[in-house]
C-alpha cells in the first residue's frame, strides 16, 4: 500500500504492466528519471519506485520534461538482458511530438551526428565530431500552424529528437532548452511523449508492445 505520509512523494506515475521481471510505467512530464546533483534534484521516478520496489533498476532514460513509457528491471538478470536490447538497437521506440510549422513531405529522416555543446552545457548540438544519429519521422496530422509527428529514433543520443527537429527548422513546441522563445511559450509543456515501446521479454522471449497515448 502506498504511504500517504507527506514526507514521501505521491508516486505520480502510471503502471502499465508488472510481472516478476520488469515494470512498465508511464512517466509524467517534469519528473527526473533518476536523482541529479543537488538537494533540489533528489526526487525522481526511480526513487519513488524504490519506496515499494527496492530492487527496481533503470534500463533507459527520458528527459525531465518528456513524458511516456519507461521500462524498469526488477532484478539484475533482467536489467542486463534489457540493457543489451537497448544497446544493440533491438527495441523499437515511437514518440509523438508537436512541432512548429508544416513539414512539406509526409515522411523522412534526419541523419546528423550529435555531440555535447561544451560552450552551452547541458545542451548538445549537430557537429561533424559527434556520434552518428538517425531519426525517422512521419506526419500524423496538422494542428493550425503546427504539425503532429511520430518520431522513431534509430539511435539513442541525448536530446536527439529535440535537436533533430530543430535542425530541420521545426523545433518541438514547449522546448525551453532548444527552441526560440516564441516556440517555448507556444505550449505549457514540452510536447514530446514516448508513446510506444517494443522489446523482447527477458524470461519468456515474447515480443512485448507497450503503448501510452500522448496527453496533448
Amino acid at each position: 500500500m502506498i504511504s500517504t505520509d507527506p514526507a514521501i512523494p505521491h508516486p505520480g506515475y502510471g503502471v502499465l504492466h508488472e510481472d516478476a521481471d520488469l515494470l512498465i510505467v508511464d512517466k509524467p512530464t517534469r519528473m527526473l528519471t533518476q536523482p541529479g546533483v543537488g538537494p533540489d534534484k533528489t526526487d525522481s521516478l526511480i526513487t519513488r519506485l524504490q519506496l515499494e520496489r527496492p530492487q527496481a533498476r533503470i534500463v533507459h532514460r527520458l528527459d525531465w520534461d518528456t513524458s511516456g513509457i519507461m521500462l524498469i528491471a526488477l532484478h539484475a538478470a533482467a536489467h542486463r538482458a534489457l540493457s543489451i536490447q537497448f544497446q544493440d538497437r533491438q527495441t523499437e521506440k515511437t514518440y509523438i511530438a508537436v512541432i512548429a510549422g508544416h513539414l512539406e513531405q509526409r515522411q523522412g529522416s534526419v541523419d546528423a551526428p550529435l555531440g555535447p555543446d561544451r560552450a552551452h552545457a547541458p545542451r548538445h548540438h549537430v557537429t561533424p565530431e559527434g556520434r552518428p544519429s538517425l531519426t525517422r519521422w512521419e506526419v500524423t496530422g496538422f494542428e493550425g500552424e503546427h504539425t503532429r509527428v511520430a518520431l522513431h529514433p534509430i539511435t539513442g543520443r541525448s536530446h536527439q529528437l529535440r535537436i533533430h527537429m530543430l535542425h530541420i527548422g521545426h523545433p518541438i513546441l514547449g522546448d525551453t532548452l532548444y527552441a526560440p522563445e516564441a516556440i517555448q511559450h507556444a505550449a505549457p509543456r514540452l510536447l514530446l511523449h514516448a508513446a510506444r515501446l517494443v522489446f523482447t521479454h527477458p524470461r519468456t522471449g515474447k515480443r512485448m508492445v507497450a503503448e501510452s497515448p500522448a496527453p496533448f
